[in-house]
């Protein structure tokens, strides 16, 4: 089986896991609360694979921190019961493996949050390595982040991709020089993506195996 990447490093919500409503109500309830009313939803999704507090100061800084604690509590209560798989994610992992592709994840979660959500779709054993939030000093589009998920990996940047949901992460990747490939099943639309010219793109995991292993 052909492999056209040795590394292969995936970002989280929107890609791996289904998170994209819980990133919305979570960040919706912190604006109710501390603000007393909701925020535009697309807004919201176009934050997503960024840094959570960096979204949220940027949005209003002058009530940032209460923000981020309204969320996290929110979110870490829900995610549970909101967390989802996208079909075909355990078979491209499984089938990415035994053709000896090494996996990781690049996120801008923090790590305890990462692994969690990792754990609670059954993929923490197929993603050995997390790069999150906790591991840079700058955060998606800066390429910082997943110039660290290829030097953990001790990959050069033309034999690793980076594969995402969001326009931060095909601008992070764009920045790093390193082929990417966007999904279409997250938090980014088609146009939007098509438009930041990734490598590739693909609606589905069927799509992005063929991608990853050529016949």
């Amino acid at each position: 089986m052909t492999v056209r990447w040795p590394v292969v490093l995936f970002d989280l919500d929107g890609t791996l896991v289904n998170t994209i409503d819980l990133i919305v109500a979570s960040y919706q309830h912190s604006f109710r609360t501390v603000l007393g009313h909701e925020w535009d939803t697309e807004e919201i999704k176009s934050w997503i694979g960024k840094s959570l507090i960096g979204s949220l100061k940027e949005a209003a800084p002058d009530h940032a921190d209460e923000l981020f604690t309204q969320y996290v509590e929110w979110n870490h209560q829900h995610t549970p019961d909101m967390l989802s798989d996208y079909p075909g994610i355990h078979d491209l992992l499984r089938g990415l493996l035994a053709a000896g592709v090494r996996l990781g994840c690049v996120t801008s979660k923090r790590y305890d949050q990462a692994q969690w959500a990792l754990d609670l779709a059954h993929l923490a054993d197929l993603v050995p390595l997390i790069i999150s939030h906790d591991d840079v000093t700058y955060h998606k589009p800066h390429p910082e982040p997943l110039l660290a998920g290829a030097a953990a990996m001790n990959s050069g940047i033309g034999d690793t991709v980076y594969i995402g949901d969001a326009l931060v992460d095909i601008e992070a990747a764009h920045a790093a020089d390193m082929d990417c490939i966007a999904v279409t099943w997250g938090a980014g639309s088609r146009e939007a993506l098509i438009e930041a010219y990734p490598t590739w793109i693909v609606d589905t995991a069927e799509q992005l195996r063929a991608v990853l292993l050529p016949e």
